[in-house]
């Protein structure tokens, strides 16, 4: 178990640099769009490409920031008795949603993302906007996010187990949103 705590640990660092990265990426996102709104109404220019930047960039942000957010356990859930439950139930609960739905389901879109990628990446293929990007970056990133999340789940998995056996302490409280 020592050696499967001790990958967690990499891939928890991991999906924090990523995650941290994506928020400078929102940043970046904020500043384009207000740099692009200026310019469109001082110089009355605009261009496809900054503005397909900014959708780029916002799924960029998704995507990344996907792993992150379940790393911090700030994930949306769907809360019909979570919260009711005990602790150890409610790890017995995360494990069993990580191995039957989350992992499954990341690789399996992954699975499917990578012809979507190779595809547009070996025909070079363009947006059909006039000064438009490439959209292979798009497409890979796809790819990316839900390896990531595929990755940073087995993380999540291994802590529940340990916590489970008593190895470990995961913080398992959920707070319902304020709706």
């Amino acid at each position: 178990m020592a050696v499967l705590l001790k990958f967690s640990g990499l891939v928890d660092r991991l999906s924090e640099i990523v995650g941290k990265f994506s928020g400078y990426l929102v940043l970046a996102c904020c500043l384009i769009s207000a740099g692009n709104a200026c310019i469109r109404h001082v110089f009355n220019y605009s261009s496809n490409g900054w503005l397909e930047i900014q959708w780029y960039l916002f799924g960029f942000v998704v995507m990344l920031g996907a792993s992150y957010t379940l790393k911090l356990n700030e994930h949306v859930r769907v809360d019909l008795i979570y919260g009711a439950v005990s602790e150890r139930a409610r790890l017995w609960i995360d494990v069993i949603g990580l191995i039957l739905f989350l992992i499954p389901a990341c690789l399996y879109l992954a699975w499917l993302s990578w012809p979507f990628f190779t595809l547009s990446y070996l025909q070079g293929e363009m947006s059909s906007n006039a000064g438009g990007l490439v959209r292979w970056p798009i497409k890979l990133i796809i790819v990316v996010g839900f390896v990531l999340l595929a990755i940073q789940g087995v993380s999540e998995l291994i802590k529940r187990v340990a916590a489970l056996m008593g190895i470990l302490q995961v913080d398992t409280t959920y707070e319902k949103p304020l709706q």
